[in-house]
């Protein structure tokens, strides 16, 4: 039964991953997200066969059945990551054996989905950020109203928890936002001080903060490893974004581990 459980979660992922290449790709073109999927080479519209997750990439020899274009590996990566994140969010917030999915318990339910979002819209925002240099603002409310609908799971003060949230993320925004109006831009876009925002909110002060610090240090060692290769140079525009996603990523899957870690050497 858990093996089954894990094979859905997973297929489920792997087909959001797909309707998420859509997003990562029209949203940040500003283009409708309602229409068939084509090709981008040729334009042609796709067949269903030719949409079926992470397998079709691998029917088709990674060609395009069309136009022989090579298809883009973002496609079967999004797919891919979207399927794994699933199946560890799901292992990180209950054990299998617990019935999650019965209506015994639909807290979990909502929960669990509501973490589905939050990755979700992590993955939208590395490759974006990544491929267009542009974080879609629908993305950022999407991450704030999914932050904001676990809430209620971790406090039993709601609006306690949303004024802690809300200054915490204010706290964290600062130094992007900082960065951002000093530097008109250049060094930061606004859609990082955004989603620096979202992280305070989500995560919290402490959390934000170890977020917002692995993200540089993510950032200066990929930095570091593109100019010292010339694929970058020194004053070459790196986008932050995805950095600032890894920030997250590591917090969310290993924040109790790391913040035990760092109190017993720290002493807080």
């Amino acid at each position: 039964m858990e093996s089954l459980i894990i094979i859905f979660i997973f297929i489920f992922g792997l087909s959001v991953g797909s309707f998420l290449n859509v997003l990562i790709d029209r949203l940040s073109q500003e283009e409708k997200i309602t229409g068939r999927s084509y090709c981008d080479h040729c334009g042609h519209q796709l067949a269903w066969y030719d949409l079926i997750p992470l397998l079709s990439y691998f029917i088709l020899k990674r060609c395009c059945r069309y136009c022989g274009k090579k298809i883009s590996f973002q496609y079967p990566l999004v797919e891919f990551l979207t399927g794994v994140f699933f199946v560890l969010i799901a292992l990180n917030l209950y054990p299998l054996n617990k019935p999650f999915f019965s209506f015994s318990y639909p807290q979990s339910l909502y929960l669990l989905i509501a973490n589905f979002v939050i990755i979700s819209c992590l993955i939208v925002i590395f490759f974006a950020d990544l491929k267009y240099q542009i974080i879609p603002d629908q993305i950022e409310i999407f991450l704030f109203c999914a932050s904001l609908i676990i809430l209620p799971f971790y406090s039993q003060s709601i609006w306690l928890a949303f004024f802690h949230q809300i200054l915490a993320a204010l706290i964290i925004m600062a130094p992007i936002f900082f960065i951002n109006f000093l530097s008109a831009g250049k060094a930061m876009g606004f859609g990082d001080v955004k989603l620096a925002f979202n992280i305070g909110f989500l995560l919290g002060l402490k959390a934000g903060f170890f977020a917002l610090y692995f993200a540089f240090v993510f950032g200066g060692i990929v930095g570091f490893i593109l100019i010292l290769f010339r694929r970058k140079k020194l004053k070459s525009k790196i986008a932050f974004g995805p950095f600032l996603v890894l920030g997250i990523i590591t917090m969310l899957f290993f924040q109790d581990k790391i913040l035990t870690l760092l109190g017993k050497i720290y002493g807080f």
